[in-house]
């Protein structure tokens, strides 16, 4: 049995990630408050997120523009959709 996790993003205990899914202070707030089923939520977003703006991960300033949006996924405001997005039936 894996280990648990008060969720912050489902609101209910959840299955903990197995590591940390991210460097540094934010990745060890995720580890320890995020389970694997939001951290997919996130994966999903992400993805979206780096199509729709065209982002390059290997760049400074799109780093930090998906750890700040990670950060408001779980912890902030929550991260939005791109307006540009449209959502494939």
């Amino acid at each position: 049995m894996g280990r648990k996790v008060k969720c912050v993003l489902l609101g209910t205990e959840e299955d903990g990630m197995d590591y940390v899914p991210y460097p540094g202070d934010l990745g060890q707030r995720i580890y320890e408050n995020v389970s694997q089923q939001a951290w997919q939520r996130w994966i999903a977003h992400q993805t979206i997120l780096m199509n729709e703006y065209r982002l390059t991960p290997i760049e400074p300033k799109a780093r930090e523009f998906l750890e700040a949006e990670m950060e408001k996924f779980f912890f902030g405001e929550g991260s939005s959709m791109p307006e540009e997005f449209v959502a494939e039936d």
